[in-house]
């Protein structure tokens, strides 16, 4: 059906009188969306389905119990007629006509004057599918897009008042800051929620972990300001952080905090929020995957596996180990530690863990350039350093290790003997 004589446009029903003549499934549809879009339904027809019933019931609609008269047509605003019956329907089309009001005529479409599109609706956005007169087609299309929206995968920022600097600000609206954990770095292990918040932002506060790829996908004027720390390097302090996000958002900015792993995950995200917070500023968290236990998947390590290690401790590689449960059953996962091995594998030797504890350091993980390097306590300082290891890293000390496929030989069989054996444990 060709529908180049289409004109799209979107109706505010909000108040208006309109008209639903038959009592069927498809009738009581089209009358709960005419309500959610505000309408007042008039709905004509003898007798009811359960779900037109269900609105008559709860005084949603106003219920003619007849069958359809052309006065019906004399008040409104906008109808809809799907009586199931060609000839009552015709006329309800044809009472519109003379009447000048819109009719969609669900017997024939192809002389219908209007048309009821397949709306996919996110947020504050609808969208309206025509697919030439099939129905399911327009479904299928319809249900592609709003996938899109809900995962950020099409542009969901507002371009009308956006106060960045780049746009006249809005000061209609407020601003929010969303704390977004962006995963281990890999563009495609961000959450839906947080993909999706990115689309709509104005401003990104960034990190330099994350899934940095997803910045080139923003639009020219989405203001990115870099607040990336290294370890020893802090050029933008984190109280200066805290009043980038509260003064971005206090424009009328929608703003994402954009972080590495999970915002409450050594991120400290939680002072970020207080921040917001106490400076009355809308704010959410977003969680993401942290790198704790993502980056040691990347190379094949459960921090936790049946048989080997029942529980974990992830600290930052600055900070003090002597307190950490010994034994290889208990997997120690370090973050940015790579600078502190000469320091921090001593320490976990000296509470109790023998020599030979498996150790594995995963660089970049899920990036391209991944590279893992796997030792034991009396030899990763110096593959370390041999290999001119850095971070960003993930350090793992415990006999997980000797799962990842990555392990050698004598590592991998010196627990249980073969690594089938590992494996059938899993």
């Amino acid at each position: 059906m060709a529908i180049v004589d289409l004109y799209p446009t979107s109706l505010r029903l909000l108040g208006r009188p309109v008209l639903v003549v038959g009592g069927g499934t498809v009738a009581a549809r089209r009358a709960k969306a005419l309500l959610d879009a505000g309408a007042q339904v008039t709905l004509v027809a003898p007798v009811l389905s359960a779900p037109a019933k269900q609105l008559a019931d709860a005084s949603l609609i106003t219920w003619h119990a007849r069958g359809y008269e052309s006065a019906d047509m004399a008040n409104a605003w906008y109808a809809v007629t799907a009586t199931n019956n060609v000839a009552v329907d015709a006329q309800v089309a044809a009472d519109a006509d003379d009447n000048r009001v819109w009719c969609v005529n669900h017997s024939n479409a192809q002389d219908s004057a209007a048309w009821t599109p397949a709306v996919a609706t996110v947020q504050d956005i609808k969208v309206a599918v025509n697919a030439g007169g099939d129905p399911l087609r327009a479904v299928a299309i319809r249900n592609a897009i709003a996938a899109a929206l809900e995962s950020g995968d099409l542009p969901l920022r507002r371009y009308r008042g956006t106060g960045n600097g780049h746009a006249k600000a809005n000061t209609a609206r407020s601003g929010s800051v969303a704390l977004v954990g962006g995963g281990p770095g890999a563009e495609d292990l961000i959450t839906v929620r947080g993909r999706r918040l990115l689309a709509e932002a104005d401003v990104v506060v960034a990190d330099r972990l994350g899934p940095r790829g997803l910045l080139e996908t923003l639009g020219e004027d989405v203001l990115i300001i870099e607040v990336g720390k290294t370890p020893g390097h802090h050029p933008v302090p984190q109280t200066e952080i805290n009043a980038i996000l509260v003064r971005e958002a206090k424009k009328g900015n929608r703003v994402v905090r954009l972080k590495g792993g999970d915002p409450y995950v050594l991120g400290r995200g939680g002072e970020e929020a207080i921040a917001c917070r106490e400076n009355g500023v809308d704010v959410e968290v977003v969680p993401g995957v942290t790198s704790a236990v993502s980056v040691p998947a990347a190379a094949g390590i459960p921090v936790t596996h049946r048989g080997l290690a029942k529980a974990f401790t992830m600290i930052s590689g600055h900070e003090e180990l002597e307190n950490v449960p010994h034994g290889g059953d208990h997997t120690v996962v370090l973050l940015m530690g790579v600078g502190t091995l000469n320091r921090s594998m001593p320490v976990l030797e000296a509470a109790g863990r023998d020599k030979d504890c498996p150790v594995a350091i995963i660089e970049n993980g899920f990036a391209k350039d991944q590279r893992v390097t796997i030792g034991t306590l009396g030899t990763i300082v110096a593959l370390s350093q041999a290999g001119q290891v850095r971070n960003p890293a993930v350090v793992v000390v415990g006999d997980v290790v000797r799962v990842s496929p990555l392990a050698p030989a004598e590592l991998a069989t010196a627990y249980y003997g073969t690594r089938e054996t590992i494996r059938t444990l899993s």
